[in-house]
């Protein structure tokens, strides 16, 4: 059994990548814009990600998602990345972070 703490490492891990990656539309990470809602470590490292996008047609929706998958899956202790994309919920603006809102002028 893997203890507890070495999940929230490995989520504390994948979410320094997640700050890295960037909409290419809006100059904020997807992790303080609020696109990603669940991370989820397994005991055997398996990394499951719940996220969504600013809009369901969003025209860089495929790069964003496969650099989300590529760069979390190159975090050394990550076995395996399960990337769903859903829109239930759809994103607003109340997913924004204190952080993004800072950056975007919203405060």
């Amino acid at each position: 059994m893997v203890p507890e703490n070495e999940f929230l490492q490995i989520e504390d891990e994948v979410i320094k990548v997640l700050k890295n990656i960037y909409d290419p539309e809006i100059p904020v990470n997807i992790y303080d814009l609020g696109l990603i809602y669940e991370i989820d470590a397994d005991e055997e490292n398996n990394v499951k990600i719940r996220m969504t996008l600013t809009a369901p047609n969003c025209p860089m929706a495929d790069d964003i998602i496969n650099e989300v998958k590529q760069k979390v899956e190159a975090v050394e202790e990550v076995k395996s990345v399960d990337l769903k994309l859903t829109f239930d919920p759809p994103w607003d603006e109340s997913n924004l972070t204190e952080e993004a809102r800072l950056e975007l002028g919203l405060l």
